[in-house]
């Protein structure tokens, strides 16, 4: 029996690789696309350099949810070693998978503590790091779900997407307002808070639409979450699509600009939120963390 007792679950949405964290007690089940109709599962048969290659082809891309039976199975193997699991899927609010997780739950004994925690990618990523902080410090399965689900609102994401390609493929805009968007360059900045991706802002470059995400993310930490600030509980992250350069320039000017908030991660953007979205686009997010 492993010491910690307590397994913490999550799906690739979250951004950290199957091996990663497992030595931690962190299992990650792998998110299911349909790709030109064809099945795949996020680092199993599908890597993120692979994903764009699809995306490019123009093939119909769309996300899915595991399986109740993979799901059942991912949780019954992981129990033959552990006492509980605490599952953390992607916000309730852009999948059904939370929804389906919590109802599947009820079939284990009080054993899975599915947590509502509406995050998703690094924010995510955040979360589970935090699970491991709780487990560590000897809070039972339920409490790490109850502090999870309390702290879930505290973060937010700004995207800046580079081409309004994907948002009119997938219907969130317009074939026109893509085509005057592309004329005038314009770089939509998106906001992914709690259940909801929004639009933001709309940017005329993308070095405007950093300034654009710099500004807000000043306005969340001296508002919203100043009291977290004081304490020391937000950091920031940074996360892309298939623009890895661009972002290791943001990370500096993001510690130029808040020297004070440390900046955690600088990783892909997960593959459910990249494909409404295509590649080329930055991401800056602050979180409360333990």
């Amino acid at each position: 029996m492993n010491n910690s007792k307590i397994a913490i679950t999550t799906d690739s949405n979250s951004g950290i690789a199957p091996e990663e964290w497992k030595s931690q007690g962190v299992f990650v089940l792998p998110m299911p696309f349909l790709i030109g109709g064809e099945p795949y599962l996020e680092n199993v048969n599908l890597t993120q350099d692979g994903f764009y290659k699809l995306l490019a082809t123009k093939a119909s891309v769309s996300t899915s949810q595991p399986s109740i039976g993979d799901l059942s199975e991912f949780w019954t193997e992981i129990l033959k070693d552990y006492d509980a699991i605490v599952h953390l899927p992607m916000s309730s609010g852009l999948s059904q998978s939370c929804a389906t997780a919590q109802n599947l739950a009820k079939d284990f004994n009080g054993k899975v503590f599915v947590a509502n925690n509406r995050r998703i990618s690094v924010t995510l990523k955040e979360s589970v790091a935090d699970a491991i902080k709780l487990r560590e410090s000897g809070k039972s399965a339920q409490e790490i779900q109850e502090y999870l689900e309390k702290t879930g609102s505290d973060s937010t994401i700004y995207i800046a997407v580079d081409t309004m390609t994907y948002l009119k493929r997938g219907g969130r805009v317009t074939a026109t307002a893509a085509m005057i968007g592309g004329i005038l360059k314009i770089k939509p900045v998106l906001q992914i808070r709690g259940d909801k991706l929004d639009k933001y802002a709309l940017a005329r470059s993308m070095q405007k639409a950093k300034e654009t995400m710099k500004a807000a993310i000043k306005k969340d930490l001296e508002t919203e979450f100043a009291e977290y600030v004081q304490k020391g509980e937000m950091c920031i992250s940074v996360a892309h699509t298939q623009n890895a350069a661009e972002a290791e320039i943001f990370c500096k000017e993001l510690q130029q600009a808040f020297p004070n908030i440390p900046l955690r991660y600088c990783d892909p953007l997960s593959l459910s939120v990249s494909c409404h979205i295509g590649p080329g686009a930055l991401a800056v997010t602050c979180s409360r963390v333990l």
